[in-house]
């Protein structure tokens, strides 16, 4: 996602007189400076639009369609393109001959105002075509968290049958020192948490954030809040899924359901709603997707 440092450079920047000194700032920190307080640029209109690889532009272009974005483009030949798009978001993609979505690193990110409406919309898309939210291989979807990594700012990632990680993330506040997130003050086993999410949701590193998440539980869950170790649960539960380890995802939702967490909390209904959502994809694990 985007660099924190960044963000708050440009914000504090943005939010700076022209007037300001940039004496001791480095090359680029002054160079940013003067673009962001200059009366007019050449990129005020400007729009950038990703230009992703796709095994079968087909595929892909069905995909999205399913997921709600219709088809701006599509060529078949000489070279496979399609563009998508809805609103402010643009998808562009072209054939690759040998591309492997296991290995693909291609990224991008889309900033939206509210990245829960945006994961529900694209949910409901994959729940419709899969009969399930796909947690592991191409495509899967991780759930809108706070990212500890980028100040606190909400996000998300869905990856696509080619492998490309389409990553949304709130939009940064308009005003310098207004807050992005809400990280703190944070427990030690929420912090785990925090950590485990890092690794698992923003590197692609679900196994770590499962080495992560465990250790901690097994220091801290005697002196924790039941919100904290319900929490913790559920998303230990959904990293042991995203490594097709359902025996262990079934252990965290046994203990997830003794600790006696009511439904009808509003502390703990997400939570619930959630961890019901993985109980159901382990007993089908082979949806298969619509036609």
């Amino acid at each position: 996602f985007l660099g924190p440092s960044l963000r708050r450079e440009r914000g504090r920047l943005a939010g700076s007189s022209a007037h300001e000194s940039t004496a001791g700032q480095s090359p680029w920190k002054q160079n940013y400076a003067s673009v962001m307080t200059a009366a007019s640029h050449p990129f005020e209109s400007a729009e950038m639009v990703p230009a992703l690889p796709a095994c079968d532009v087909e595929v892909t272009q069905a995909f999205w369609n399913a997921l709600g974005l219709p088809t701006t483009y599509f060529q078949a030949k000489p070279h496979p393109y399609v563009a998508l798009g809805l609103g402010g978001v643009n998808l562009h993609y072209y054939g690759l001959p040998g591309h492997s979505p296991e290995q693909s690193h291609s990224t991008c990110i889309v900033v939206v105002d509210d990245p829960a409406a945006v994961f529900e919309f694209l949910a409901a898309g994959l729940r419709a075509r899969y009969g399930r939210l796909p947690l592991t291989g191409s495509p899967r979807i991780t759930r809108p968290r706070a990212r500890a990594n980028a100040s606190g700012s909400t996000g998300f990632s869905l990856v696509d049958p080619d492998g490309n990680w389409v990553r949304f993330t709130r939009r940064p506040p308009a005003k310098a020192g207004e807050s992005e997130g809400t990280l703190s003050p944070r427990s030690p086993l929420a912090r785990a948490i925090d950590d485990a999410v890092v690794s698992a949701d923003s590197r692609g590193l679900p196994q770590q954030g499962l080495k992560t998440l465990s250790g901690a539980y097994r220091r801290l869950a005697e002196t924790a809040s039941v919100s904290d170790k319900a929490a913790a649960l559920a998303y230990l539960a959904e990293l042991s899924v995203r490594l097709d380890d359902s025996a262990l995802a079934r252990d965290h939702l046994a203990a997830l359901t003794e600790l006696g967490v009511e439904p009808h909390d509003p502390g703990h209904a997400e939570t619930l709603a959630q961890a019901d959502e993985l109980l159901r994809s382990l007993e089908d694990p082979h949806a298969q997707p619509e036609d």
